[in-house]
Formats: structure tokens, sequence, C-alpha cells
């Protein structure tokens, strides 16, 4: 993922404390499904160590993996938007650690803190923009026909 979207470098320092002053720390191990596509998105993660792949249901099929998460990263826009369902699901690969948050007090203290909110903000909406593109680029390899997704 571009440095932009990684936890260190998408938010100034300040908000940065003020997020991580409502993180508290999990872990999962490898095979451990986080959240299913459709479910209700109510907390999100920053991955400290291990590695995530986010999948899209393909009916017939096995789930696409669209993306594999590491750290700094965050796993989980869908919280950030109603209706606060997620839009792909998550798997470990390995063992993980990761701080967790619950989505219903992060958003209680950006309402509270427009310009942490819009910090916020910012953040998720780059790794949506990101997320959807590396979903088309891969459904494009997986399902297009060769050489349908180049532009001359």
């Amino acid at each position: 993922m571009t440095s932009t979207t990684t936890l260190s470098m998408a938010l100034p320092v300040e908000h940065r404390d003020r997020l991580m002053g409502l993180a508290r720390e999990v872990s999962f191990e490898a095979g451990k499904r986080l959240f299913e596509e459709g479910r209700k998105a109510d907390r999100f993660w920053i991955i400290r160590t291990g590695t995530v792949l986010l999948d899209l249901h393909v009916p017939g099929r096995r789930p696409a993996v669209i993306e594999s998460l590491g750290h700094g990263e965050l796993l989980g826009w869908s919280w950030h938007y109603a209706p606060f369902v997620w839009q792909l699901g998550a798997e470990a690969l390995s063992p993980v650690r990761a701080w967790e948050f619950d989505a219903r007090a992060v958003r209680a203290a950006c309402a509270q803190d427009p310009e942490f909110g819009r910090a916020i903000a910012t953040w998720v909406g780059r790794v949506v923009a990101h997320r959807l593109q590396a979903s088309r680029i891969r459904l494009l390899d997986l399902y297009a026909p060769h050489g349908s997704g180049s532009r001359a």
C-alpha cells in the first residue's frame, strides 16, 4: 500500500495520538476470519504484525483475494460509511497482532472534533480509493480475457 494510506504517514502526530488513545491490542491466529462481506462493520484494525488477505465473494467460485495487508495498514473502512456493512471479507494469512478500534467511539471522536474527523475521513477515503483500484486490477487479472484491461 502507498505510504499515504499507512497510519504513520496518513495522519498528523496529534491526530494519530488521539486515535491510538482509543485502541486496544488484539491478536488473531492464522486462518481466522476477521469479518465477512455483508455483515455489520462495527470495528476496524491497524495491523502491527502479520498479514491479512482481503477477499471478495464470487458466486460459484472461491473468494477472490483482492489484496494483502501488513504492518501499519488500515484493515476495514466500511465502519466509516453508513450503512456500516463490510464490503469485503478478511482472513489472517499468518498470526496477526493489531490495534482494534470501536467504530462508534471513533465516529463520536470525529464528530466532537471536526479537524480530527476530517483527517480520519481523508485517510479512510485514500484507503477506499486504493482498495477500489486494487480490486479492479485484481478482478481484471482473474476474469477478463487476456489484454482486455490494457489501455493503448
